[in-house]
């Protein structure tokens, strides 16, 4: 196995995010690109990260499982600049990742056993059932969730009379009320509740695409979609279903 991909520092970003919601994955090379599959240990949250086939500009691989420990990848790629190649190759037990620049630098990263369930995020979202679908500015949404930390641990997704709203509540509260206009509502009336803890962490992959996607239902799990033309970055978030205050 031999892929090679041009300024990696997507990868860097997306592998820095993943790592406060787990430590250790498996990575997938197959036919298709690179995936990454993984439940965080509360099992509140499950990412899906592809990097396509296409991205790579050089891609030898039949089907190859990495089991690597984020936070030591994570090191290595930050050692990647804008102007970097990044090569990672197999042998045996490890992983070589190679940096191209003005010097050439190798690091060796031994592969390690995952003892977690080998989990397929596409598999496990096509259970859930979504009543809304809301596409809105990443921007918007970072700002509406960094305006409910202010106030609470946690917040509502709520889809009423066409509008879609972000809200917290505790002694105080916060409220963001997007119509039409702001975002391409698809939706029935629902409302459900999710934890500010891990949409914070989500928020750092919403910095890396224009346009956000939202699906939940009442009660129901909420799925965050980023993508662009080189990558798509999920999470599936279960819902708080205690009473609020």
């Amino acid at each position: 196995m031999l892929v090679k991909l041009e300024n990696p520092q997507l990868l860097s970003r997306v592998v820095e995010i993943i790592s406060e919601l787990v430590t250790d994955v498996r990575i997938k090379i197959s036919e298709y690109g690179l995936s990454i599959s993984a439940m965080d240990p509360a099992n509140v949250s499950l990412v899906g990260f592809k990097i396509p086939k296409s991205a790579f500009s050089q891609f030898e691989s039949g089907s190859d499982v990495l089991g690597v420990n984020l936070v030591n990848l994570k090191s290595i790629l930050r050692r990647c600049s804008s102007k970097s190649t990044l090569i990672l190759e197999k042998k045996e037990n490890t992983l070589e990742i190679s940096i191209q620049d003005r010097i050439s630098r190798k690091f060796v990263l031994t592969l390690i056993e995952i003892e977690s369930e080998d989990i397929d995020f596409d598999d496990k979202a096509r259970k859930i059932e979504f009543s809304s679908r809301i596409e809105m500015n990443s921007l918007d949404l970072i700002d509406s969730i960094e305006d409910c930390l202010v106030v609470s641990d946690s917040c509502s997704f709520i889809v009423k009379n066409g509008k879609f709203i972000i809200e917290a509540k505790s002694l105080n509260s916060a409220r963001s009320e997007f119509s039409g206009d702001e975002a391409k509502i698809e939706a029935e009336d629902c409302k459900s509740r999710y934890s500010l803890e891990y949409l914070q962490k989500f928020m750092k992959g919403a910095k890396l695409s224009e346009k956000s996607i939202l699906k939940f239902a009442s009660d129901h799990p909420l799925r965050v979609d980023y993508k662009t033309e080189n990558m798509e970055l999920s999470f599936i978030l279960a819902p708080r279903v205690e009473t609020e205050d």
